[in-house]
Protein backbone atom coordinates (compact mmCIF):
# COMPACT_ATOMS: atom_id res chain seq x y z
CA UNK A 1 0.00 0.00 0.00
CA UNK A 2 1.23 3.33 -0.93
CA UNK A 3 1.74 6.73 0.91
CA UNK A 4 0.00 9.76 -0.31
CA UNK A 5 1.11 13.51 0.93
CA UNK A 6 -2.40 15.47 -0.19
CA UNK A 7 -1.25 19.11 0.19
CA UNK A 8 -4.68 21.17 -0.01
CA UNK A 9 -5.71 24.41 1.75
CA UNK A 10 -9.43 23.92 0.96
CA UNK A 11 -11.15 21.37 4.05
CA UNK A 12 -13.49 20.54 0.93
CA UNK A 13 -10.90 19.23 -1.91
CA UNK A 14 -8.81 17.68 1.07
CA UNK A 15 -11.32 15.32 2.33
CA UNK A 16 -13.06 14.83 -1.80
CA UNK A 17 -8.92 13.50 -2.38
CA UNK A 18 -7.89 12.19 0.77
CA UNK A 19 -11.42 10.00 0.58
CA UNK A 20 -10.92 8.79 -2.73
CA UNK A 21 -7.38 8.08 -2.49
CA UNK A 22 -8.45 5.98 1.06
CA UNK A 23 -10.86 4.04 -0.64
CA UNK A 24 -8.34 3.63 -3.96
CA UNK A 25 -5.99 1.75 -0.99
CA UNK A 26 -4.02 3.94 -0.18
CA UNK A 27 -2.83 5.83 2.86
CA UNK A 28 -3.17 8.91 2.64
CA UNK A 29 -1.01 12.26 4.69
CA UNK A 30 -2.59 15.93 4.80
CA UNK A 31 -1.08 19.33 5.08
CA UNK A 32 -2.38 22.93 3.92
CA UNK A 33 0.52 25.10 3.52
CA UNK A 34 3.83 24.54 1.45
CA UNK A 35 5.81 24.55 4.56
CA UNK A 36 3.55 21.84 6.53
CA UNK A 37 4.47 19.82 3.62
CA UNK A 38 7.92 19.87 3.93
CA UNK A 39 8.00 19.48 7.08
CA UNK A 40 6.12 16.10 7.12
CA UNK A 41 8.60 15.18 4.28
CA UNK A 42 11.19 15.12 6.39
CA UNK A 43 9.57 12.85 8.73
CA UNK A 44 7.54 10.81 6.54
CA UNK A 45 8.54 10.24 3.32
CA UNK A 46 5.71 9.63 1.10
CA UNK A 47 5.63 7.91 -1.62
CA UNK A 48 3.47 10.15 -3.98
CA UNK A 49 2.28 13.97 -3.56
CA UNK A 50 -0.75 15.79 -4.71
CA UNK A 51 -0.46 19.05 -4.77
CA UNK A 52 -2.40 22.14 -5.07
CA UNK A 53 -1.36 25.47 -6.75
CA UNK A 54 -2.59 28.14 -5.04
CA UNK A 55 -1.57 27.46 -0.93
CA UNK A 56 -0.75 30.13 1.66
CA UNK A 57 2.85 31.03 1.84
CA UNK A 58 4.79 29.62 -1.36
CA UNK A 59 2.48 28.18 -4.37
CA UNK A 60 2.89 24.81 -5.04
CA UNK A 61 4.36 25.18 -8.15
CA UNK A 62 7.40 27.01 -5.89
CA UNK A 63 7.24 23.93 -3.98
CA UNK A 64 6.92 20.96 -6.72
CA UNK A 65 10.36 22.99 -7.83
CA UNK A 66 12.04 22.66 -4.94
CA UNK A 67 11.04 19.53 -4.33
CA UNK A 68 11.87 18.05 -7.76
CA UNK A 69 15.79 20.30 -7.63
CA UNK A 70 16.10 18.56 -4.04
CA UNK A 71 18.29 14.78 -4.27
CA UNK A 72 16.37 12.84 -1.73
CA UNK A 73 13.08 14.49 -2.89
CA UNK A 74 13.51 14.34 -6.56
CA UNK A 75 12.38 10.94 -7.05
CA UNK A 76 8.83 11.84 -5.45
CA UNK A 77 6.32 11.65 -7.92
CA UNK A 78 4.09 14.89 -7.80
CA UNK A 79 0.18 15.38 -8.83
CA UNK A 80 -1.01 18.66 -9.41
CA UNK A 81 -4.63 18.88 -8.87
CA UNK A 82 -6.02 22.59 -9.40
CA UNK A 83 -8.53 24.72 -10.45
CA UNK A 84 -5.68 26.50 -12.98
CA UNK A 85 -6.17 24.23 -16.02
CA UNK A 86 -5.35 26.14 -18.97
CA UNK A 87 -3.08 24.69 -21.22
CA UNK A 88 -0.46 27.63 -20.01
CA UNK A 89 -0.80 26.25 -16.54
CA UNK A 90 -0.34 22.39 -17.18
CA UNK A 91 2.81 23.40 -19.41
CA UNK A 92 4.21 25.55 -16.75
CA UNK A 93 3.09 23.05 -13.79
CA UNK A 94 5.17 19.63 -15.68
CA UNK A 95 7.90 22.30 -16.59
CA UNK A 96 8.36 22.81 -12.34
CA UNK A 97 8.81 18.85 -12.76
CA UNK A 98 4.90 17.61 -12.13
CA UNK A 99 4.50 13.95 -13.23
CA UNK A 100 0.87 14.96 -14.10
CA UNK A 101 -1.60 18.05 -13.55
CA UNK A 102 -5.11 17.11 -13.18
CA UNK A 103 -7.75 19.86 -13.47
CA UNK A 104 -10.83 20.37 -10.59
CA UNK A 105 -13.02 19.53 -10.40
CA UNK A 106 -11.11 16.14 -9.77
CA UNK A 107 -12.29 12.45 -11.63
CA UNK A 108 -11.55 10.42 -8.73
CA UNK A 109 -11.31 7.22 -10.98
CA UNK A 110 -8.39 9.12 -12.95
CA UNK A 111 -6.80 10.67 -9.68
CA UNK A 112 -6.68 7.25 -7.93
CA UNK A 113 -5.69 5.48 -11.57
CA UNK A 114 -2.89 8.57 -12.07
CA UNK A 115 -1.14 7.72 -8.40
CA UNK A 116 -1.70 4.33 -8.89
CA UNK A 117 0.24 4.35 -12.00
CA UNK A 118 2.99 6.72 -10.44
CA UNK A 119 3.48 4.51 -7.71
CA UNK A 120 3.24 1.50 -9.56
CA UNK A 121 0.24 -0.26 -7.68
Amino acid sequence: MGIALVVEDSLTDMQVLSGCLRQGGIDVLIAQTGEEALAKITFHRPDIIVLDIVLPGCSGFELCRELKAQTDTSNIPIVICSTKGSDMDKFWGMKQGADAYLSKPIDQEELVRTVKQLIKL
